[in-house]
């Protein structure tokens, strides 16, 4: 994962090189607001190219509405840091047949960002996007348990070890189609954002991390049975460069392992870079 993140942050310095447009026109308006100053704003995405200047008493806000067009780039986005729930059939208690996956709830988290986006513009107020990035769940398990490698159904061992870290978890190549509607700029040129739709998830790998006195630093990978191809929606809302967010997978978290059926993955929490 670390050298996923060091990847993507590679990405987003190289977003404004390589990241290219097609039909870039645009247009112009002026906001007029009594105020001192002087700010220059750059980068690539929505709301740059932004420009105040100070004309006497009055600041003049000069906020770019691109035309209507195609763009496809490396970016840096949609940076996703919440809590991940399971949800057992419709319950937030798990079940006698899934109590060996009890969590603590604080420690089980969803991390995910998105590197490379393709999408269509319509006006200053909508866009569809496709996008590709990575998404880890990672659960924090409270007993002292191992999940078995290669078996037929997923399976775990109790052992005689008081472990400070048992961390069961999962990592996704993740796949969103993004409907993406914004209101206008206002006069810092932020606007408000709330953007859904479909997600879908392939699996790149599971993995048990351990942290014990007996053992050190354990790492066990494997695909755990975590379902290969997960779909589900999302929706993420907010203000500026910042918001919430909210993933929900409709098809269960396991497969090939009858005991976790209807075992679902539910993820919420703070968002950055729309």
């Amino acid at each position: 994962m670390k050298r996923l993140l060091i990847t993507a942050l590679l990405c987003a310095g190289a977003t404004g090189v390589f990241a290219q447009s097609i039909n870039t026109d645009t247009t112009a308006t002026d906001t007029v607001k009594k105020h001192k100053g002087f700010r220059v704003r750059f980068g690539h995405g929505e709301g740059t190219g932004e420009i105040s200047v100070n004309k006497g008493r009055d600041t003049v806000y000069q906020h770019e509405h691109k035309a209507p067009g195609f763009s496809f780039g490396l970016t840096f986005s949609r940076f996703d840091i919440g809590l991940a729930t399971l949800i057992d059939n419709g319950s937030f208690t798990l079940s006698d047949k899934n109590s060996f996956l009890s969590y603590r709830q604080w420690k089980t988290s969803n991390v995910g960002f998105d590197v490379v986006q393709f999408g269509y513009r319509f006006n200053s107020t909508f866009k569809i996007y496709v996008s590709g990035g990575f998404d880890w769940t990672h659960i924090r398990l409270r007993d002292n348990i191992t999940i078995q490698r290669n078996t037929p159904t997923l399976s775990y061992t109790v052992d005689n070890i008081d472990y400070s870290k048992n961390r069961f978890s999962s990592s996704y190549l993740r796949i969103p189609l993004s409907f993406d509607f914004r209101s206008r700029d206002d006069v810092r040129g932020n606007k408000f954002h709330f953007v859904a739709g479909p997600d879908i998830g392939i699996l790149l790998n599971g993995r048990v991390k351990q942290i014990s006195e007996e053992n050190g630093k354990q790492k066990f990978n494997d695909d755990y049975h975590y379902t290969r191809l997960r779909y589900g929606a999302f929706a993420r809302v907010g203000y500026g460069f910042a918001g919430i967010f909210a993933k929900y997978y409709f098809n269960d978290m396991f497969e090939n392992s009858p005991d976790q059926k209807g075992l679902k993955n539910f993820s919420f929490g703070l968002t950055f870079g729309f």
